[in-house]
């Protein structure tokens, strides 16, 4: 089969949030969020799998900029993530800058009326979903 579809990730220090698009590339859904400690070849194993599964073409890697526009330390992890991504699925890796993405994904979270507890499990979903949202709106204009 085909890859087609296009997966984000928003990247956090022992979470990774996942969202994948539909086959049209319109739409990210919220997919999964992977808990690691801290070592990020420990999430080889399970977005192989994800990658294997839902046939995907693309990764969309959340890029954390500061809002002065500089690159602090969790935009250099980010940045070595992408590396470990293109080496270890040999795929296109596009970064896409995430400010402000989980302050509007919890946003929209307590404007659902999510409670505390839930917004903690999917929030990373969320951001991640926002992310590819924003990278799949570009394609559609460009």
């Amino acid at each position: 089969m085909r890859a087609t579809k296009i997966m984000g990730l928003d990247l956090g220090s022992k979470t990774c949030g996942v969202s994948i698009s539909d086959g049209l590339k319109m739409f990210a859904h919220p997919y999964k969020t992977l808990r690691f400690e801290g070592v990020l070849e420990q999430l080889e194993a399970p977005l192989k799998k994800i990658i294997e599964a839902e046939s995907i073409a693309t990764l969309v890697l959340g890029l954390p900029k500061m809002m002065n526009n500089d690159m602090g330390e969790r935009a250099l992890i980010s940045m070595d993530f992408k590396a470990l991504l293109e080496t270890w699925f040999g795929l296109e890796v596009v970064l896409i800058d995430e400010r402000l993405t989980s302050v509007s994904a919890t946003r929209q979270l307590i404007d659902m009326d999510v409670s505390r507890k839930k917004r903690k499990k999917v929030i990373d979903q969320v951001a991640a979903v926002e992310i590819l949202q924003t990278y799949l709106d570009r394609l559609k204009h460009a």
